[in-house]
């Protein structure tokens, strides 16, 4: 492997962390309505879990409400369930076969707890990072110690490495004060 490919390695598995990054930012709540909320919740599908959007369709009917239209009828009334007892704190009401989630407001507490959470999880792709960093450097000392690539590559390559983790905490960073922006405008 060259100092190339490693770099190249490094820059997809960071894009990686800051994809999983984001994905896990989706399932934390703010006070809007957001179809994505839902994902993680897994209904009972003749046996077998699935998330909710692949027995119904999810979409939003205001700001503040989420629709789940079931695609067979019997469905309602398990997807009613998945919902109330996912840690989501959501309260979904029937109507017809139209289940109507609302958002409930957020107190000024609840919304301090869950920048908390953003901090966390931000602090933990951070970590994931630098542990991709240290990975890639402990290859290139590997391929110098190996006498495949010289010392001036290792120092040269240890510098864009540091490069590509400084731009990837950047954008860890960015992502972490927007959604703590997000939670705790009203």
């Amino acid at each position: 492997m060259t100092i190339a490919e490693i770099k190249r390695n490094l820059e997809a598995k960071m894009e990686q962390s800051i994809v999983a990054f984001k994905n896990n930012l989706t399932k934390i709540r703010t006070g809007r309505a957001n179809p994505a909320l839902l994902d993680a919740v897994q209904v009972d599908y003749y046996g077998s879990l699935v998330p909710v959007s692949q027995v119904a369709n999810v979409s939003l009917l205001d700001a503040r409400t989420i629709s789940v239209q079931p695609w067979e009828k019997g469905m309602g009334s398990k997807i009613e369930k998945a919902i109330r007892d996912s840690d989501l704190g959501l309260n979904p009401s029937s109507m017809g076969e139209l289940i109507r989630v609302p958002m409930p407001a957020m107190s000024e507490e609840r919304r301090k707890e869950l920048t908390k959470v953003v901090r966390s999880e931000g602090e933990s792709a951070k970590v994931a990072v630098r542990n991709l960093r240290r990975d890639a450097n402990d290859a290139v000392k590997k391929l110098v110690k190996d006498k495949s690539a010289s010392e001036d590559d290792q120092k040269r390559s240890e510098a864009d490495i540091q490069k590509l983790t400084d731009r990837h905490i950047g954008v860890v960073d960015q992502l972490v004060a927007a959604k703590e922006q997000d939670i705790m405008s009203v």
